[in-house]
């Protein structure tokens, strides 16, 4: 008996940490990235009818679009592999969401420690991955082919529809 309730808890962590990536990773992403992809699109167009939108243009929004399209994917990458490693972290965050009043408490969330080779260095990543996007959009706004909407907007419209993408099975249901 005491197989089947370790069984059973361990599906519900999963479940869990599953919910919480629905709801604090997927839902938020969908939206910043509907956002980034409308205005950064619009600005494109209005860029295009104002006859200031060339091939060097084209070029820079595609690079743009695809380097927040990698740096989308190495996050997803990463939180993909907590999930799958480390279940019970993303399933403490999401009880920890789900309590209300004075039994909130953060102390599940430090229950599960992520304890894996290279987690010193994740914070750097982070850091690293966000000046790149924004050493990217400057470069490209000083280079004046793209107008400033546009050039930052599009690295995180790539950013946010990667995380979308990549988590796929996830929002789908579909299990490997």
């Amino acid at each position: 008996m005491p197989k089947l309730v370790t069984v059973h808890r361990q599906e519900s962590e999963v479940e869990k940490a599953q919910q919480y990536v629905k709801t604090h990773i997927l839902l938020p992403a969908g939206l910043l990235g509907l956002i980034s992809v409308v205005s950064a699109a619009a600005t494109l167009v209005y860029q295009f009818v104002t006859a200031t939108y060339g091939v060097r243009a084209f070029e820079e929004t595609t690079g743009l679009l695809a380097a927040g399209v990698l740096l989308g994917w190495g996050q997803t990458r990463y939180q993909r592999y907590l999930l799958q490693a480390f279940p019970g972290y993303f399933a403490a965050r999401m009880r920890a969401y789900e309590r209300k009043g004075p039994k909130k408490s953060t102390r599940d969330v430090a229950a599960d420690v992520l304890d894996h080779p290279g987690r010193s260095l994740v914070p750097f990543c982070y850091v690293a991955g966000i000046g790149l996007l924004l050493g990217l959009s400057g470069f490209s706004m000083v280079g004046g082919y793209v107008d400033k909407v546009a050039a930052f907007l599009m690295p995180w419209a790539g950013f946010f529809w990667a995380k979308l993408f990549f988590w796929r099975k996830v929002l789908t249901g579909s299990k490997k």
